[in-house]
């Protein structure tokens, strides 16, 4: 395998505010290639879901969310979810962009004895709030963590990115009715939107449409993007801080995405939810990604 591209980091949100110059498209390519070296070394990983949340992801540790990778459990940090915890690898990416882990350690995605699981590990890595992989309990605990901070007076906002098959589990609805029984206005919860699940099209499964229509049937304020714009989705999920009143809702950003994104032939494929690039295919995807961020965007090592 040839020597893996090394990504200028583009720094982290800062611990005071949000980040107005990063270049969010670009940023969200470089995880995906991240996200694509560290899956195809383990010979495992699910690229599909992780590059249809690239552009999301970026928006929320570059833009969005205020965090600290000096101080990963600084108490004013906004919390960010991974509900559909099988994406780990586009977290991982952005953890290691932003500076809580080394790139190098990458490279031990899915090994034995490393932080880095096929899903979140809460007791193994900085900036993981909860363990996930077990779909449909995510936005339960992102609930819980809202309603703490608020209960605790904490200017908090939390974060749940949740995949779509995800939706059609019934803790889902729980969580959803919960949060809007109790206003949760420094809640969002993010639906990647991307129209498949493990084995086929959502709609052929379990339908969901009209799914935004159901989220604000379930009390929920309610905003449908392009998931891959990256600014208009940094716009929807900046919701103002909490500011006591509890009149408010939670948000739902419903992201219209396509699976695989930003590979030509892994897009709109179901074949990558869960397969990892053969050495040929890895090339291949390099070259697009590389291809589109350009030789101020990557250098090799």
């Amino acid at each position: 395998m040839p020597a893996s591209p090394e990504l200028p980091a583009v720094g982290p949100a800062s611990a005071l505010g949000a980040r107005t110059g990063v270049d969010l498209a670009r940023t969200a390519d470089r995880l995906r290639l991240l996200a694509l070296e560290m899956i195809a070394k383990a010979g495992s990983g699910h690229p599909g879901g992780s590059f249809s949340a690239a552009e999301i992801v970026a928006a929320l540790f570059f833009r969005v969310m205020r965090h600290d990778p000096k101080r990963p459990e600084w108490p004013a940090r906004d919390r960010f979810i991974l509900s559909k915890g099988h994406a780990a690898p586009i977290l991982y990416a952005a953890l290691a962009e932003a500076g809580y882990i080394e790139r190098g350690e990458l490279d031990t995605l899915r090994r034995v004895g490393s932080r880095l699981q096929g899903h979140p590990s809460v007791r193994d890595l900085p900036y993981v709030e909860a363990s996930t992989g077990s779909l449909g309990q995510g936005l339960s605990v992102a609930a819980g963590l809202a309603l703490g901070a608020r209960m605790d007076g904490a200017d908090v906002r939390v974060f749940a990115l949740l995949g779509d098959g995800e939706c059609q589990e019934g803790q889902v609805w729980e969580a959803a009715m919960f949060a809007a029984h109790h206003r949760l206005s420094n809640l969002v919860a993010i639906v990647d939107r991307n129209a498949f699940q493990l084995d086929g099209p959502t709609e052929a499964i379990v339908a969901l449409e009209p799914l935004a229509a159901k989220w604000r049937a379930f009390g929920w304020d309610v905003v449908e993007v392009d998931g891959h714009d990256a600014e208009a989705v940094a716009a929807a999920l900046d919701v103002p801080r909490p500011d006591g009143r509890r009149a408010a809702r939670p948000r739902a950003v419903v992201a219209r995405t396509v699976k695989g994104r930003g590979v030509s032939f892994m897009e709109g494929q179901n074949e990558f939810h869960g397969r990892a690039p053969t050495p040929e295919e890895l090339e291949r995807a390099r070259a697009e990604i590389v291809a589109r961020l350009g030789e101020a965007g990557v250098r090799r090592a």
